[in-house]
């Protein structure tokens, strides 16, 4: 049974783990615009070294957390050094210093989202009841996060932009790896579960054996799909601060927590949701969604209209836990035992990797060329866009994929 003293240990880690995350990386598109004044591709690159970091994640996972030192000091070091690279990304004054450092950052950062489960499992009996309660304080952590930025430091408010204030989101993100960083060293311990003497198998890394299961047509319409709908994912995470900032809307930060919120409440309806309505519609719920709140942001605005921009924020729990959760759960009914660590890492590969890395790359594109002069962009095309490519997966999923029998989850 995990003591009271682990517990608020575990919370606390989740809370600072995804604070962390949360600080800088909702207003990096609008610093990289206003501040860096970097071009649409330069944006999109700059976001795909998340990609990048998910790609990797596991190799660092794979052959030395596995095999060698605790999870919980591998996390602090991560974080120590990530604390370092944080800093340099508040000193630099140019994409092209800034782009290294973040590279560096996102490698070492992406891994520590394994690791924080690694840690907190370690030392659950039933994690099925125990971790959600757990993990919850990771999305409070994120939502914090924005509404400091917003309401108590005022970092996103149009003067604050122009007079380069969103920079000392990094300098706070890089206090509070350096916490976590020192923290981890306090955490349980969390012993590696390989052996330094075994063969190294980069097929099970990357979640490779898995791929037989595409020779079931379903799952491998499913997979075509998870990379497809990464796309307009993108667009997400690199225009929607950018967006609602140069639409004027007040604490943008702050209100695009209101996404996170949604995520927890949506959370506890999907098993409901899962076990009426079968997997099929839930995912393509899920995938309309996408389009309708890209529609939503299409066609709103920072006056009369700007409650179609909170309704698009809102959507994100719909977005997010009705596509990628219940895919969780259908890749975990799909692949049974020998399979089922493999075929998570491979949806992770496919969707944050390579779904996304097309993503950021597309997003930049288009960004750049709906460009109107220095200040603005026509961003109606740029979501309307990205609503068109959800419509189009939701529609080829609903005619292609045949529906099946999903075991519902009790938890999820």
């Amino acid at each position: 049974m995990m003591t009271t003293a682990n517990r608020v240990k575990l919370s606390t880690m989740m809370f600072l783990e995804f604070f962390i995350w949360g600080a800088w990386f909702v207003t990096l598109g609008t610093f990289l615009e206003k501040n860096l004044h970097a071009s649409g591709p330069e944006i999109g690159s700059v976001f795909s070294t998340q990609s990048w970091g998910a790609i990797i994640a596991p190799f660092i996972i794979g052959l030395i957390a596995d095999r060698y030192f605790n999870a919980e000091k591998i996390l602090g070091i991560l974080h120590i050094v990530g604390a370092i690279l944080m800093y340099q990304m508040y000193q630099s004054a140019e994409v092209s210093t800034f782009y290294p450092y973040v590279l560096g950052y996102m490698v070492l950062y992406m891994p520590t989202l394994a690791l924080v489960n690694s840690v907190a499992f370690n030392q659950m009996g039933d994690p099925e009841k125990e971790f959600s309660s757990i993990r919850v304080w990771g999305t409070i952590g994120w939502i914090v996060a924005g509404l400091a930025i917003s309401y108590i430091f005022h970092w996103d408010s149009p003067d604050a932009v122009g007079d380069g204030l969103l920079r000392n989101t990094f300098m706070m993100t890089a206090v509070a790896s350096l916490v976590l960083g020192l923290f981890s060293f306090t955490l349980p311990k969390t012993p590696p579960k390989g052996s330094s003497n075994e063969k190294v198998n980069v097929s099970e890394l990357l979640g490779l054996h898995a791929l037989k299961l595409l020779k079931d047509k379903n799952f491998a319409i499913f997979f075509i799909s998870s990379i497809l709908i990464c796309i307009p994912l993108a667009f997400y995470y690199q225009n929607a601060h950018p967006f609602l900032t140069d639409t004027g809307i007040e604490n943008p930060t702050g209100k695009m927590t209101i996404g996170q919120i949604s995520e927890v409440l949506f959370l506890l309806l999907l098993p409901v949701f899962f076990k009426k309505f079968g997997f099929k519609r839930t995912i393509l719920v899920g995938m309309l969604a996408w389009a309708i709140r890209y529609a939503f942001f299409a066609y709103g605005n920072g006056s009369e209209l700007s409650f179609l921009l909170i309704l698009g924020i809102a959507a994100h729990g719909i977005c997010y836990d009705f596509f990628f959760v219940s895919g969780q759960i259908y890749t975990n009914s799909k692949a049974g035992d020998r399979y089922k660590s493999s075929a998570q890492g491979l949806i992770t590969l496919a969707t944050y990797g390579v779904g996304m890395l097309i993503g950021f790359k597309i997003a930049g594109i288009i960004s750049e060329a709906y460009k109107l002069g220095e200040a603005s962009h026509d961003w109606r095309m740029i979501w309307l866009i990205p609503a068109g490519i959800a419509a189009v997966v939701f529609l080829l999923f609903a005619v292609l994929f045949r529906d099946e029998r999903v075991k519902s989850p009790e938890t999820v």
